[in-house]
């Protein structure tokens, strides 16, 4: 079985698009999605493509889509208490309504799907063999770690799990790592990469390839900025054209969480 995993879209569709006209030369039996499909500026059309996508597809939550439920379980806006943060504290204003936007979105069958979405996933890959995929970590979908942060405080959350390879994301940097006997890959993001622009993706079965996958990203952008998304225009720069560099991210992710 060859896998492909899309983590961290971020509904992101032009993206997303580039990197499925990609996998039709692959010869994938499986996607998976790693968690954080939504929040973004096309969240209806880009779990609808998915939906329509002529094979399997497993997918787990990332702390995006408790975001988005949280909006819909609220009774009113003041009763949310969980924003998908790694501190746990309340995103920025603005960043509050790109939440409430996309949970406004949604249709009813398209967040009942998400609810079943589970946490982690285990699947037996060709080659690999016993994976398990998180979001963040094996325990958080906020957790949030990289290529740099040290191993022994990763080590009480990747020892013991008894799997070849644990794919995660939620940091939007790819890296491959041994965290003790333990490999662990971050698929890297479709949507919104940090370090380069493009989509970053990964291949499974029967090794694991980091992918990357070049489009248009100035025509990615205006489709972006003619969207009803309040935050528009920022993700068509910074999340699209621009993405903060690697080094920056690298200092505010390396040690959020440990």
């Amino acid at each position: 079985m060859r896998v492909a995993v899309l983590n961290d879209i971020h509904a992101n569709l032009p993206a997303l698009d580039a990197v499925i006209a990609e996998l039709g030369d692959q010869w994938i039996d499986r996607i998976v999605l790693g968690g954080d499909v939504l929040p973004g500026p096309m969240p209806r059309d880009t779990l609808a493509r998915l939906n329509a996508l002529g094979m399997p597809v497993s997918a787990i939550y990332g702390n995006g889509e408790l975001a988005v439920l949280a909006q819909l379980d609220a009774a009113d806006p003041t009763a949310v208490t969980y924003w998908g943060t790694t501190s746990g504290a309340p995103l920025p204003e603005r960043y509050q309504e790109w939440i409430r936007w996309t949970a406004r979105q949604l249709q009813p069958d398209q967040a009942d799907t998400i609810r079943r979405w589970p946490k982690t996933l285990r699947l037996e890959i060709d080659g690999i063999g016993d994976v398990l995929f998180c979001h963040g970590t094996p325990t958080s979908e906020t957790d949030a770690f990289t290529r740099l942060t040290p191993e022994d405080v990763l080590l009480p959350l990747f020892e013991d799990l008894g799997v070849s390879l644990v794919v995660c994301g939620h940091t939007h940097m790819q890296f491959d790592r041994m965290i003790g006997a333990t490999r662990v890959v971050n698929a890297g993001s479709v949507g919104c990469p940090f370090g380069r622009t493009g989509a970053d993706w990964l291949l499974l079965g029967p090794d694991v390839e980091l992918r990357h996958t070049s489009y248009d990203l100035d025509a990615c952008a205006a489709v972006i900025r003619t969207s009803a998304f309040p935050g528009a225009h920022e993700f068509a720069e910074m999340n699209v054209l621009n993405p903060p560099a690697e080094t920056a991210m690298l200092e505010a992710f390396t040690r959020a969480s440990f």
